[in-house]
């Protein structure tokens, strides 16, 4: 064979090997990546790094309150996030028997150093600050704060957030309803602040703040089992911005991450987690607007 002829032919296996040669990802016409096989699978079971292999481990704190769990037991799958839990290990492939449950203190969750859980499901928002120190998956649910006091006192008539300036508020430390308080607010006494959220509840129970401010489904809660005579004053956003919402909290740089973002996500594709949100937070709608 002649050799230009030799050449040309070297150079069209050459490029047919190239064409059938496997990729891990291949790029489309508009310059995004497809996955390969192997990325595909990363988030089946048997391909999870996990605290305990063959388990998932999930963090919340004690006491477990309605409506966000139920008789205080995070593994009985009832109230909205304990049912939310297990759908995303449902996604993730893993049945009720393959979850466990660990007890994590409200602020350890979101405080920086290694976890002890895969994910934490605490009512957490998701801030910046916070962010720093760990990872948070999409939102799981949008949230407003909202202000309970005693019934038949100045503060439970107050219709506007200008109206509760002069309360003297109560609220759980670390938590978004410190910052609302304050930011939004902004009343002219020191917020009183406790180390746990039920120190909050007493405290107005006991009538040594005007009124407290929790995320508006444990106001609920609050006022059916936990203060007599008490009431929802109102909801209001925390922010101007975008909307408050609670995350998953992870370890930082946690490779689960990526995995538990598309199970959340699936799950509000297939309308999952507003069935979930219908039936343990519906009461949660009824709430006036303060502004």
């Amino acid at each position: 064979m002649p050799r230009s002829l030799l050449l040309l032919a070297t150079g069209v296996l050459a490029f047919a090997a190239a064409a059938c040669a496997p990729v891990d990802n291949a790029t489309t016409a508009t310059g995004t990546s497809t996955a390969s096989p192997a990325q595909a699978t990363a988030c089946t079971k048997d391909q999870l790094k996990l605290i305990t292999p063959g388990k998932l481990t999930i963090g919340t704190d004690k006491p477990a309150y309605e409506p966000w769990f139920k008789d205080d037991d995070p593994s009985n799958g009832q109230g909205f996030e304990s049912a939310v839990a297990f759908a995303v290990a449902g996604e993730l492939g893993f049945d009720r028997s393959e979850v466990q449950w660990t007890t994590v203190k409200f602020d350890t969750a979101f405080a920086p150093g290694p976890k002890k859980f895969d994910f934490d499901i605490n009512q957490v928002s998701i801030t910046p600050q916070r962010a720093q120190a760990v990872d948070f998956s999409k939102g799981y649910y949008t949230v407003k704060q909202a202000v309970v006091a005693l019934k038949d006192t100045k503060f439970a008539q107050a219709k506007s957030l200008a109206e509760l300036k002069d309360a003297k508020i109560g609220v759980q430390v670390g938590t978004t309803s410190y910052d609302a308080v304050n930011d939004v607010i902004k009343p002219t006494t020191k917020v009183n602040v406790y180390s746990k959220q039920i120190d909050a509840v007493n405290a107005l129970k006991n009538t040594q703040v005007d009124a407290i401010v929790v995320d508006l489904p444990t106001a609920f809660y609050v006022t059916a089992a936990q203060v007599e005579d008490s009431a929802i004053v109102g909801q209001f956003s925390a922010t101007g911005g975008a909307p408050e919402e609670f995350g998953l909290v992870m370890e930082k740089g946690s490779p689960l991450k990526p995995c538990v973002d598309k199970a959340i996500d699936t799950l509000k594709a297939k309308g999952e987690l507003a069935k979930i949100e219908q039936q343990w937070l519906s009461a949660a709608a009824g709430a006036p607007e303060l502004k």
